[in-house]
């Protein structure tokens, strides 16, 4: 039987624990996992650096920085060779979308796409009324700094966001840059610090659809994604109960991913994902 962590990162992520990706793959073997995706953050666009409105210390500890890149790819290969006849490892990365800055990122992907496999596509930034960017899940303030007029009518601070995810799937990356899209609700981290609401609006499950479809023509996966269970104000797994029942109908694939940054984190929540398969 083929076992997967489709989303895992590695002991460069600097919002990480630190330990050992060594340590954290034999704990995938342990749990009897057959292929595991290295997935880290991958560098965001210097002009971004530049212009983010956020907390500074969200952006200097996002990603990998552009000359950790040689190190990176040096770390998932001495992890091939180490585990070869043990698990299949893969090296790709975890791709934030940034409006405006698309062509930085198609071109990341350009240059990479000879070492990378089973790359995500994630939105943990959007750019608010004020033409400002903020991140979504670094801090409740930080949201409220830059979403705290959407708070108090939040669908439409998730209308902001499926709009952006959606972007993130229409793009064209090149061919096969992209795998899968990441959490698809981490919009919802905060929602037990804020007491938003858990559905989404009939509006939001339209967008929802429209990002579907296009995953469906472009044959994307979805991250079954463990870790928001883990989070103290979230206590929900992405991409939650709506999006799973309508991709579910679509018959688009979903790939388990713990979403681990340190060793107790790999395969957390997994046995969840098999209720996809006898429900």
């Amino acid at each position: 039987m083929i076992k997967i962590d489709g989303h895992t990162h590695t002991e460069l992520c600097p919002h990480g624990t630190g330990e050992k990706t060594s340590l954290m793959i034999e704990r995938a073997i342990r749990l009897g996992f057959t292929e595991y995706h290295l997935t880290e953050h991958a560098p965001l666009p210097v002009g971004f650096l530049a212009n983010y409105a956020g907390d500074p210390e969200n952006v200097k500890t996002a990603s990998l920085s552009w000359d950790q890149l040689d190190d990176y790819f040096a770390l998932g290969r001495r992890l091939q060779r180490k585990y070869h006849d043990r698990i299949k490892i893969t090296v790709g990365f975890e791709v934030d979308y940034l409006e405006d800055y698309e062509e930085d990122i198609r071109a990341f992907l350009q240059k990479v796409a000879p070492q990378t496999a089973n790359n995500i596509i994630s939105v943990h930034y959007l750019k608010n009324s004020a033409g400002g960017y903020y991140g979504i899940d670094y801090s409740p303030a930080e949201l409220k700094a830059g979403f705290g007029d959407e708070l108090t009518d939040v669908q439409q601070l998730y209308q902001r966001y499926f709009r952006a995810v959606l972007a993130s799937v229409q793009a064209d990356w090149g061919a096969k840059a992209i795998a899968k899209i990441g959490h698809m609700s981490l919009i919802k981290k905060y929602q037990d610090y804020f007491g938003l609401p858990t559905d989404f609006s009939q509006i939001n499950m339209n967008l929802v659809g429209q990002i579907l479809e296009v995953a469906q023509q472009k044959k994307l996966k979805l991250d079954f994604n463990s870790a928001g269970l883990y989070k103290p104000y979230c206590n929900d797994l992405y991409p939650g109960r709506q999006i799973i029942a309508q991709a579910r109908q679509l018959g688009i694939p979903f790939e388990f991913g713990s979403d681990a940054h340190g060793v107790s984190e790999v395969g957390r929540g997994y046995h969840l994902f098999e209720y996809l398969d006898k429900n």
